[in-house]
């Protein structure tokens, strides 16, 4: 069969599972909406976390990334694997035990402050429209290519799927349907990887592919140097972001990922705290496949474009790039008008552009795999995308219904406030859909941006609620505004107002728009304390009730609710 009825049929496929599950668990109450009712095992939340923590940045984007930044690339691995780390040990058992639904509904109890809590929804608002505009654009992407209609059109297509089952199944819904898509995404993404390890060096094992040899004896990353090197381009295995920069963008990937709030709701569908810690291994384990086979799907991908592209005819191509070029990802131009394809450095010369969020994608057809691989890459991206998008715009509406609209009107009834969030929800998928449409950068960057405004805004008000008892609602406050607003003035100023200054000698500190969460974090924690330091501690039992909550003894019984 084509390419395009494999993609259709396993897509469709996908397609009706998901949908399918969303109908048999769609939500009847607001617990069930908002916690899958509290009693999803350790084993299927463990599934459906890393789904919807591996978003398209993790699927389509991260290998790309690392295929064309070689080693800079690898702070997106060690960001993103280490916050998890960090938010299963210091964070989920905690927040699980006490008890609350969403990161603004402990903010606001911890803070015992009303104000406190506007402020930790307005940072989840900011920080879910900022992540989901870049599922959005991986959806745009997908069905560009595959489906053969306009990024936009891919974009509206995927809002109206994702509308259908987050905004009818709530948590339950989403929380299963996960299940299905971590199934999914995990099996595409190996496929491949497996198939061209075996072709480019003789391995199963991609991970171990990876420092294997290819055909003429060379290790692959010695090849891929040298190729690189040959064409003017920095070593794939070299370096070139300064150090500073490296350390500031890795720790604002791993604060901010332990302060995302679609991640930490997970941790409040599982029944028990020792769940909770059950279901972070779970989802470590399934996490890992997945990021320690990318930098193998991105040597790999790298090596065969380049090899299949430079110094060819124009007229000699690979089809895989006329039909990538339908979708204005990848653009060729004879600009010395020698027939030839120059692959090179200098952007005044190079004659071939492929956007980097097109490489896991593309890589099955650049090896020449089977059709069937593509067309479940297809899926596998789709999966990865819709299931992160999903989370999203259920935190989006839990904060405008339930945290929000709630606050103001505590007497409204269960059946009205599961209204408010499905229409809240409706919103977000059209405001969603306006981002992944005019996207302020590629899929990982925009990804990296939303981390560090959760770097910057809740992680250090949800560590310190949980680890100090003396920070107040005025520090907390503070804090999270100075964070959150420094955050995105510095990225709206280099990004948007000035893009031409957005350049290492005028960055603050050496530190980039996608690191700068990491100084936003610092001003956070360093106005918290000082604020708290002059203003009135908190009541006694809210200190009680920050000492309870690091308790281990009795807490299985103690968190069942």
């Amino acid at each position: 069969m084509e390419i395009l009825t494999w993609t259709y049929l396993l897509v469709g496929i996908s397609f009706a599972i998901y949908i399918g599950i969303a109908i048999w668990t769609r939500a009847g109450s607001t617990k069930e909406f908002y916690v899958a009712g509290g009693g999803v095992s350790p084993l299927a939340n463990g599934m459906a976390t890393a789904a919807d923590w591996m978003s398209a940045a993790s699927f389509i984007s991260m290998a790309g990334i690392i295929s064309f930044a070689g080693y800079d690339g690898s702070v997106y691995l060690m960001g993103w694997t280490g916050g998890y780390v960090l938010l299963a040990l210091l964070l989920a058992p905690y927040l699980r035990k006490f008890g609350k639904f969403t990161v603004p509904d402990f903010v606001g109890d911890r803070y015992y402050s009303k104000t406190a809590k506007i402020v930790a929804v307005i940072c989840a608002l900011f920080i879910s429209f900022t992540y989901v505009a870049g599922q959005m654009r991986g959806v745009g992407i997908v069905f560009s290519r595959y489906l053969e209609v306009p990024i936009e059109w891919g974009v509206v297509i995927g809002m109206c799927i994702v509308f259908f089952y987050a905004v009818l199944g709530g948590m339950k819904g989403i929380t299963y349907t996960q299940v299905a898509q971590y199934c999914v995404l995990i099996f595409a993404y190996m496929v491949p990887a497996i198939f061209i390890s075996m072709q480019l060096t003789g391995n199963p094992i991609p991970q171990l592919g990876l420092g294997g040899e290819v055909s003429d004896g060379t290790y692959l990353l010695d090849k891929l140097d040298g190729v690189l090197a040959d064409l003017g381009f920095a070593e794939y295995t070299s370096g070139r972001k300064g150090v500073m920069d490296i350390f500031m963008i890795t720790l604002a990937l791993m604060v901010g990922t332990a302060g995302l709030p679609h991640v930490i709701v997970r941790f409040f569908t599982v029944p028990k705290v020792k769940d909770a810690r059950l279901s972070a291994g779970y989802a470590l384990v399934f996490i890992a496949i997945l990021y320690t086979t990318a930098p193998a799907i991105a040597a790999f991908g790298i090596y065969n474009a380049i090899n299949s592209t430079s110094e060819k005819k124009i007229s000699e191509l690979p089809t895989w790039i006329s039909t990538w070029q339908k979708t204005d990802l990848i653009q060729v131009e004879d600009k010395n008008g020698d027939g030839l394809v120059q692959y090179l450095p200098d952007q005044e010369k190079n004659e071939l552009s492929i956007d980097r969020d097109i490489m896991v994608l593309a890589s099955p057809e650049i090896a020449e795999l089977p059709n069937w691989v593509v067309g479940l890459v297809a899926a596998g991206a789709m999966a990865a995308a819709l299931s992160t998008a999903a989370g999203l715009l259920l935190v989006i509406s839990t904060s405008v219904s339930r945290d929000l609209f709630k606050t103001f009107k505590p007497e409204i009834s269960e059946k009205k406030e599961l209204r408010i969030a499905r229409i809240a929800a409706a919103g977000a998928v059209i405001l969603a859909g306006y981002f992944g449409v005019n996207p302020p950068g590629f899929v990982a960057q925009v990804v990296a941006f939303a981390f560090g405004l959760a770097a910057a805004s809740f992680f250090p008000v949800i560590i310190m609620g949980i680890f100090s008892d003396r920070i107040n609602k005025e520090g907390a406050i503070a804090g999270m505004l100075t964070g959150l607003v420094f955050t995105l003035a510095y990225i709206i100023f280099f990004k948007f107002i000035s893009p031409e200054l957005n350049t290492a000698e005028h960055w603050w500190f050496g530190v980039s728009p996608e690191g700068i969460g990491s100084i936003g974090m610092i001003l956070n924690f360093l106005v918290c304390i000082l604020v708290s330091s002059f203003t009135p501690a908190p009541p006694p039992e809210v200190q009680e009730m920050v000492q309870e909550i690091r308790i281990p003894r009795g807490a299985g019984e103690a968190s069942q609710h």
